[in-house]
């Protein structure tokens, strides 16, 4: 069973940044579609941005796109999301996902969670 940690959130200022980590214990881990996903309190929780096995390709919420970067360390078993410019609606419980097969936005797709790390903005 895949075990997946996130690490890396915090509080932070308004324009401040933050990296988040997700450490993976799968050996096969670069066969696995990994995302980030997000829960503020009161909302359901919601795709921030998703990167294929190789890590060629990444998929991102529109809105986030300009802000936010995933990128992955096969060879860690590591996947990583930069968030820059932070507003305080980016105030939530980041979650790391994996999948095995292919891309997906749904949160019903996913097998593995982590735990979830919480990233709060505001002064």
């Amino acid at each position: 069973q895949v075990q997946l940690v996130e690490s890396g959130g915090g509080l932070v200022q308004p324009g401040g940044s933050l990296r988040l980590s997700c450490a993976a214990s799968e050996l096969t881990f670069s066969s696995y579609y990994m995302s980030w996903f997000r829960q503020a309190p009161g909302k359901e929780r919601e795709f921030v941005v998703g990167i294929s096995g190789s890590g060629r390709n990444t998929d991102y919420t529109y809105s986030l796109k300009d802000r936010f970067t995933i990128s992955r360390d096969n060879a860690k078993n590591m996947v990583y999301l930069q968030m820059n410019n932070l507003k305080p609606e980016d105030t939530a419980v980041y979650y790391c996902a994996g999948r095995r097969y292919g891309a997906s936005s749904y949160v019903r797709a996913y097998d593995y969670w982590g735990q979830g790390t919480q990233v709060t903005v505001s002064l």
